[in-house]
């Protein structure tokens, strides 16, 4: 092990007695649930039998992501459960609500161990996985070398290294290239990243398309979408989309201008974190009649701005909304997943910033799936240009879709990679291969 393992070892044992405190006080302001802080130590586990894979999302779009993988997985393996640990409360709800019925009774969930040697050690006495996968960016010192310890097969897929941390990571190679050389598989979530994790000493990384992009369409209640089609009519509908704090000012200000064409114009906006329903509403004061969803209002005829302040209902709004601009993107955070909109036929618009999505957003627009927007008035032109023209907004879901169909084999492919590095004789595990 580097100098650097060994360093990162200490610090994790160090911060150990420390690390308690900071996850009751992450619980009071409601990162955590109280009931489970144990798991954060790696207690609490409740091993099934039969072979077992530990698949790791961090936060929401990471989790989310691995949905039709794991559906993936378990048909291709059907002795197999699957151990999914989360990083974050909200990711747990929407794994929770997202997770198929059919698929349940095969899934544990639990928050993911943090990074102390003696706690990771402990989550993996528990849980004995057979083999484990991460998703994106996570490179955990101390679980990845006591996995390797253990020879437990570990993967990295739809990985991800922004140019900052990259950049980073060069100021300790020999740490780098040791926590990447422990994964059997690296699949790249884009040719950038697949270069920098190759520099960075992933020489066997691959780049089979983004799991984000294979995702499945997004749910919604058919009632509620039943009934809030009734309520909004003919009415037409622009749709900030899991918006950042600069972004909803943009939208509100495109709202401004688009009402003088569209005066019964009905304005959706969900911010990326409902938490920041108080600022949203403040910003849209001035623009018209602001309703908020979590308050149980409804976006009626006295409502100008519909504030959707409510979690895992995007695909009902999506549903809805004639264009949708897609948010973290008109600030710098590098986009997030306009397929979701593709998938539900609504027409998109994404601003300049969309590193974390380069190809898709690429592939959109060269096809025509979607528009590039640069601040609030270019927004309002192009929304205007879709609202107004039915044929338009027609076309653009339609190239959108195909964009989309092409990234469905991804899940398939990367089951069969994961399934082909565990070690099958420790579970009798019988596997369905592809035709």
């Amino acid at each position: 092990m580097s100098l650097l393992g060994r360093a990162s070892g200490l610090l994790g044992s160090a911060m150990a007695p420390v690390l308690p405190h900071w996850l009751r006080l992450r619980a009071r302001r409601g990162k955590e649930v109280p009931a489970r802080l144990a798991e954060r130590r790696g207690l609490d586990a409740d091993r099934p039998p039969g072979p077992l894979l530990w698949l790791h999302g961090a936060s929401v779009g990471e989790t989310l992501s691995l949905l039709p993988l794991m559906r993936a997985l378990l048909e291709r393996a059907p002795a197999l459960h699957l151990l999914v640990t989360t990083g974050t409360v909200t990711a747990a709800t929407l794994l929770a609500q997202r997770l198929p019925e059919a698929l349940a009774p095969r899934v544990i969930h639990r928050f993911a161990p943090l990074d102390v040697p003696r706690w990771a050690e402990t989550f993996l006495d528990g849980w004995r996985p057979d083999g484990a996968v991460f998703v994106e960016s996570e490179l955990w010192p101390n679980i990845s070398a006591a996995l390797a310890r253990r020879g437990v097969p570990a993967a990295l897929i739809n990985a991800r290294i922004s140019p900052r941390s990259a950049r980073l990571w060069r100021w300790a190679p020999g740490l780098a290239r040791e926590m990447l050389s422990r994964f059997r598989l690296v699949v790249a979530q884009s040719l950038d990243d697949l270069a920098r994790l190759r520099a960075l000493g992933a020489e066997g990384a691959v780049f089979w398309g983004s799991l984000k992009a294979a995702a499945e369409p997004l749910p919604a209640d058919p009632a509620e979408l039943a009934r809030l089609r009734a309520l909004i009519g003919e009415r037409p509908v622009l749709f900030g989309a899991s918006t950042h704090p600069g972004e909803e000012q943009a939208v509100l200000e495109a709202h401004a201008a688009l009402r003088a064409r569209f005066p019964d114009l009905l304005t959706l906006i969900a911010p990326r974190h409902p938490a920041r329903a108080p600022e949203v509403l403040a910003l849209a004061a001035p623009f018209g009649a602001a309703i908020q969803r979590s308050a149980g209002g409804l976006p009626g005829r006295d409502c100008d701005l519909y504030l959707v302040d409510t979690l895992g209902e995007l695909g009902l709004f999506l549903r809805l909304s004639g264009v949708a601009f897609v948010g973290a993107s008109l600030v710098p955070k590098g986009g997030h997943n306009p397929l979701e909109a593709a998938r539900l036929g609504c027409p998109i618009l994404i601003g300049p910033h969309t590193e974390h999505v380069r190809e898709l957003a690429e592939a959109l627009i060269a096809a025509g799936g979607a528009r590039r927007v640069q601040d609030s008035a270019t927004l309002a032109e192009a929304a205007a240009d879709v609202l107004s023209d039915a044929g338009r907004a027609r076309a653009m879901a339609q190239a959108a879709a195909t964009i989309a169909e092409d990234a469905s084999h991804l899940p398939g492919k990367l089951a069969s990679a994961i399934l082909d590095m565990l070690p099958f004789g420790t579970g009798a595990m019988p596997v369905a291969r592809d035709a």
